[in-house]
C-alpha cells in the first residue's frame, strides 16, 4: 500500500500508556472499531537502565517490569484475544541482545527483556493450534535513537548526565528495514546488530563460558567508562 493512497480513514492515532494496564482493554476495541480488525501488534514501548545494582533504589526494578514486561503482555493479552477470534495475526515484539546475554549497569533492563522472551516463546507454544498467528520477536543491538535520554537510573527522580556519541550504532532506518524483512518473512527470533555484539550474541548461545569470560573484560571497562561520565557503550565499539 502506497503511502501516498492513504486516507484519512487509514490513520489512527491513540495515546496509550503502557504503565495504565487498565486502558488497554478500550484502545484495542476502539481500532477495532475503526479498521474492524489488527493484522500486526509492534510492542515497542520500554525504557532502558544505567545504574549499578548496588546503587540502584528497588522501585526502580519494579517500575522497569512494570512498564517493559507486565505493559507489554497485558496489550498483547487483548490483542490476542482478537487474533485468536480471527484466528490470524502478528505479535511483534522488540526485545533486546540484552534478553540473550546479560551485560553491567543493565541488570533491570535485561531482566525485563529476558522475561519477555521466556514469556513469547512460552506463548508460542500455547497457539499451535493457531498457525497462521506468529509470534515474533526482535532482538536490536545498539541502534541511534533517543533510548538513551531516557534510561532508568538508581533512583526515579534522576535522569542521564550523558547520553554519549551514537555514531558507532546501527542507523535506525537499518534497523527498521530489518525489522520489516524479519516480520514479512515470520522470522521466530531476530538478532538484529553489528558486530561485535552480534558475535558476543553468538558466542552466549554456543559458548557461554567464553562469552562470560569476554562479558567480564568488556564490563569492566563499560562500567570505568559510565563511573567517568563516558558513553558506557563505547566499550563495545572498539
Amino acid at each position: 500500500l502506497e503511502i501516498s493512497s492513504l486516507s484519512e480513514n487509514d490513520i489512527l492515532v491513540l495515546r496509550l500508556d503502557l504503565t495504565d494496564k487498565s486502558s488497554h482493554e478500550a484502545a484495542t476495541n476502539s481500532v477495532l472499531k475503526h479498521f474492524g480488525k489488527i493484522d500486526v501488534l509492534v510492542n515497542n514501548g520500554g525504557r532502558s537502565q544505567r545504574s549499578l545494582f548496588v546503587d540502584t533504589n528497588l522501585d526502580v526494578y519494579s517500575a522497569i517490569i512494570e512498564l517493559n514486561y507486565l505493559g507489554t503482555i497485558s496489550l498483547t493479552k487483548y490483542v490476542l484475544n482478537h487474533m485468536v477470534q480471527r484466528r490470524k495475526g502478528k505479535i511483534v515484539t522488540v526485545s533486546s541482545v540484552m534478553g540473550i546475554m546479560g551485560a553491567p549497569l543493565a541488570t533491570g533492563y535485561c531482566a525485563s527483556k529476558h522475561a519477555l522472551q521466556g514469556f513469547f516463546n512460552s506463548l508460542r507454544t500455547e497457539l499451535t493450534d493457531y498457525p497462521e498467528i506468529s509470534v515474533i520477536q526482535i532482538c536490536p543491538g545498539p541502534v541511534q535513537s533517543q533510548i538513551i535520554q531516557n534510561v532508568f537510573t538508581e533512583n526515579l527522580a534522576k535522569s542521564i548526565e550523558n547520553s554519549g556519541d551514537q555514531s558507532h550504532k546501527m542507523p535506525t532506518d537499518r534497523c527498521a528495514r530489518l525489522t520489516l524483512v524479519s516480520v514479512a518473512n515470520d522470522v521466530k527470533e531476530a538478532w538484529i546488530s553489528d558486530h561485535p555484539y552480534l558475535a558476543v550474541c553468538y558466542l552466549w548461545q554456543y559458548a557461554p563460558t567464553w562469552a562470560w569470560w569476554l562479558m567480564n573484560k568488556m564490563g569492566k571497562k563499560r562500567i570505568q567508562n559510565f563511573k567517568s561520565g563516558i558513553d558506557a557503550d563505547a566499550s563495545y565499539s572498539r
